[in-house]
């Protein structure tokens, strides 16, 4: 009897109709736990049983669902995966005009689920085209580790269009379009409709990493994305406690086989406890990133007039080049801006030292605010011409505006500023 009643629960969380993000951020993916747990349990079990030698086999085999090996899967990944594969797709149809149905995989770390990605569709002599401005980390993958393996990389202007189409007619073993909108750090936005409507037109796959935006503001998969990739260490969690990504993607069988196949070789699994933290955090992603968005326009807005600052990278001020695309594509432009001081790497040194609320670190998404110096940090691998070229400049400073009352904000700030 309470088996049956088990399965009517399920199946009713499952058909739910949510009608708000916010309903779906907070219930979808979850089942109702067996021992009727309110919250689903970490489970630290790395193995799981079988009933019989034959239930094992129908599991090995895929004819029976079922969890055999936390590498492979448990049920917190499970509802994590569920829950954004639903942000990623509320409200979004196929070419058929029916919900559209994606698949996630959670992995270890935002630079695994690129790696699954990568590895996963592209094969020796591939390229992938790409903007100049990506996360160090991409940007080295692209630079340093595809290379030996055979898979180089076209990098040009993709906000300019006519030269993406020259790229793909000049490199027609470019395999993929890899997108990251808004880019790190210098804020910079790709229209993701047009490119994909481009890259189909040349057969190509079109992949977005969404992290900044988060699925709240904006929804690759709607405009025309085959894969999209999130570092869920970021917005998703919200709290600066795990480390973790995820990779999503439209084809379904290919990412319950090969990707798959990929993901579980590579090793870069997630675990129980990361993604119990996840969950839990993304059921206040809407008002989280509702409150730091309100604070990174009033940041951008102070920065915009201060005497000491050279320019500002926030791409919902109307001075920004990307300004029109981003309001043709996301909801609202973000948590993410940063701004070049007029003194140059001195003075971005001065204002990260005088920080007394605003927290000094790399990383972003958390609910304090954070400031981070790329040429010293998130970017110094990279060489400092390839920094100049891209706009990463030795005075840049990217910051993730937080939760804390605005006026605080400000008050650091412009504190910190002085020089």
């Amino acid at each position: 009897m309470h088996k049956k009643i088990n399965q009517l629960l399920k199946m009713a969380d499952k058909n739910f109709p949510f009608s708000g993000f916010s309903s779906l951020a907070i219930h979808g993916g979850h089942e109702q736990d067996p021992k009727y747990a309110h919250l689903t349990p970490i489970y630290a079990s790395s193995t799981y049983v079988f009933d019989e030698a034959e239930q094992g086999m129908r599991r090995f085999s895929g004819e029976e669902p079922g969890y055999i090996y936390a590498r492979w899967g448990n049920p917190n990944l499970t509802e994590a995966e569920e829950k954004i594969a639903a942000m990623e797709t509320f409200g979004v149809t196929d070419e058929f005009g029916q919900p559209l149905q994606v698949k996630g995989i959670l992995h270890a770390s935002g630079m695994a689920a690129i790696s699954t990605l990568f590895l996963s569709t592209l094969k020796k002599g591939d390229k992938v085209l790409s903007h100049f401005s990506l996360y160090g980390g991409t940007q080295e993958m692209l630079n340093k580790i595809l290379p030996p393996l055979g898979m180089d990389s076209v990098i040009v202007d993709l906000r300019d269009l006519n030269k993406a189409e020259e790229s793909l007619k000049q490199h027609p073993d470019i395999r993929m379009i890899y997108l990251e909108t808004p880019a790190n750090p210098t804020i910079q936005c790709v229209d993701i409709e047009e490119l994909s409507k481009l890259g189909k037109q040349y057969g190509k796959i079109i992949a977005c990493d969404n992290t900044f935006a988060t699925p709240y503001l904006q929804q690759p998969f709607r405009l025309g994305a085959d894969f999209v990739i999130h570092s869920t260490t970021k917005f998703l969690n919200g709290h600066g406690t795990l480390i973790g990504g995820v990779c999503l993607g439209r084809d379904i069988d290919f990412m319950k086989s090969h990707a798959t196949k990929i993901h579980r070789m590579l090793g870069g699994n997630s675990n129980g406890f990361d993604a119990f933290l996840l969950v839990n955090g993304m059921k206040t992603l809407e008002i989280r990133m509702e409150r730091h968005c309100h604070n990174a326009m009033e940041v951008a807005s102070f920065l915009e007039t201060h005497p000491a600052v050279a320019q500002v990278n926030y791409n919902g001020l109307p001075s920004h080049p990307d300004y029109f695309v981003t309001m043709k594509q996301m909801k609202y432009p973000g948590a993410m801006l940063s701004f070049e001081m007029k003194g140059g790497l001195n003075a971005g040194i001065s204002v990260m030292n005088k920080l007394k609320m605003c927290t000094r670190t790399v990383s972003l998404g958390t609910c304090d605010t954070l400031l981070c110096h790329p040429a010293s940090m998130t970017h110094y691998s990279v060489p400092r011409e390839d920094r100049i070229k891209y706009g990463i400049t030795d005075g840049l400073i990217r910051m993730s505006v937080g939760m804390e009352n605005i006026q605080d904000i400000l008050n650091d700030l412009n504190q910190a500023l002085q020089y």
